[in-house]
């Protein structure tokens, strides 16, 4: 067996370098039996586009991170503890029509956390930042927004408390940083072919909205259901009104979205029925017209963690968590970085010589070190009658590269070299 990350026998338990108390790290190595994914008789996947109000949640928060990271090494030279992945979206008031409505009720975000603004003399503008990066997002992703008219933004952040941000200092001086919680991640790998299709079918309709079709608003949500080789892929996709100038219009629009959903099962060798915006009532009028292409902007509200999990899917048959992992820090919230790394575990795991599936599930343990977890469970399915004992050492060395390079995960996140939400999560380009 060839590869990169070569199997072969060796010690059940694998001891890191640079830890703080000197544990021994429990490898859990496990045979997966049990169909899953591409083998299960029935699937169901499913995704939320950005402009879904949950998504607008969690995009929110991450961006808050982001920018939070930003100005602490701006002002303060490090990063100080944070942890806002708290959001609710209050959806607003509109009267959409067919070449352009109107927004009467602004929405409303409420951002919650907790932050230090404060460090010595020095100290940022929270109110600002939370308003600034809640502005900035809406105006890169949803092309008719006006802050002044259609937004309001509550800033709800506070210190954390003492003894999390002293944790929290302690990690930034420690050769591995220390989980601040007991907590759960979870990967898999690979992707099913119904999975790669959801999320391949939301990426083109969202490039589609921003390049030459402005009517498909950003709010896209796909519910995918297959029994056995029988596919249908539910879209609810809000089209914008200043682009249909009227029902016929509006109807060759849905034809679009469904030919082009349709066509990119039919490349993944699943060929679907698509239905787009079944609730629609083309004798009443009743129809997903939007304003600005969001049903945030009417009656339908959002709140960070209901979204999607952190590979940009809800996938109810495959090991998840109810964890909510934007706006977290990227230092020692073990929330968020187990599950980036139970993902990229799983991810070269699958890529091993003779293994067709892997899943990963990390458990943390408050004030250890983040390479140390109570237990890194590794469940593959070997093919050709392979023994997952001979998988153990390279296994072993996968969960401590990808445990020790989460020291680097918050630069990674800020430069792109990885993101949440999508997947790989790993870009090396």
């Amino acid at each position: 067996m060839a590869g990169a990350d070569q199997p072969g026998s060796g010690a059940r338990f694998l001891r890191p370098q640079s830890s703080h108390r000197g544990d021994i790290m429990r490898i859990d190595l496990t045979p997966l039996t049990e169909p899953s994914g591409d083998l299960l008789p029935v699937e169901i996947v499913e995704r939320k586009g950005a402009g879904h109000p949950d998504s607008i949640c969690d995009h929110l928060t991450e961006a808050l991170s982001r920018e939070l990271t930003h100005r602490y090494l701006d002002t303060f030279g490090r990063i100080l503890h944070y942890n806002v992945d708290k959001a609710l979206l209050w959806g607003g008031c509109s009267e959409p029509a067919f070449g352009g409505g109107r927004i009467t009720q602004p929405m409303e975000i409420f951002l919650a956390g907790r932050a230090i603004s404060q460090c010595g003399e020095k100290g940022i503008p929270l109110e600002d930042i939370v308003r600034e990066v809640a502005e900035a997002w809406f105006s890169d992703h949803i092309p008719l927004f006006e802050p002044a008219s259609h937004l309001r933004t509550h800033c709800l952040v506070r210190p954390g408390s003492s003894d999390l941000s002293a944790l929290f200092d302690r990690s930034a001086t420690n050769a591995s940083p220390l989980a601040n919680d007991t907590s759960i991640g979870v990967g898999y790998a690979p992707l099913s072919r119904l999975e790669k299709v959801v999320l391949a079918a939301e990426h083109e309709l969202g490039r589609m909205a921003t390049q030459g079709h402005p009517e498909i608003g950003r709010d896209i949500k796909i519910m995918a259901l297959r029994h056995g080789e029988q596919v249908r892929l539910t879209v609810a996709c809000a089209f914008v009104d200043r682009y249909i100038d009227g029902l016929p219009t509006y109807l060759r629009a849905k034809k679009l979205v469904a030919a082009t959903v349709g066509q990119i099962a039919e490349d993944h060798q699943l060929p679907a029925v698509v239905a787009v915006n079944t609730a629609d009532d083309p004798d009443a009028m009743s129809l997903y017209l939007t304003v600005l292409g969001t049903s945030a902007e009417s009656g339908d509200d959002g709140q960070a963690g209901r979204g999607n999990r952190v590979n940009g899917l809800i996938t109810p048959f495959r090991p998840m968590t109810m964890e909510s992992v934007p706006g977290k820090n990227a230092i020692s919230h073990v929330g968020k970085l187990y599950n980036i790394a139970a993902g990229l575990i799983a991810e070269r795991v699958a890529r091993l010589d003779g293994v067709g599936e892997a899943h990963c599930l990390l458990v943390s343990g408050i004030g250890g070190a983040l390479s140390e977890p109570q237990t890194a469970t590794v469940r593959l399915r070997p093919t050709h009658g392979a023994n997952c004992e001979d998988y153990r050492d390279a296994i072993a060395a996968i969960v401590e590269n990808e445990l020790f390079g989460l020291s680097t995960a918050s630069a990674d996140l800020v430069s792109g070299r990885l993101r949440i939400g999508d997947w790989p999560l790993r870009r090396d380009n």
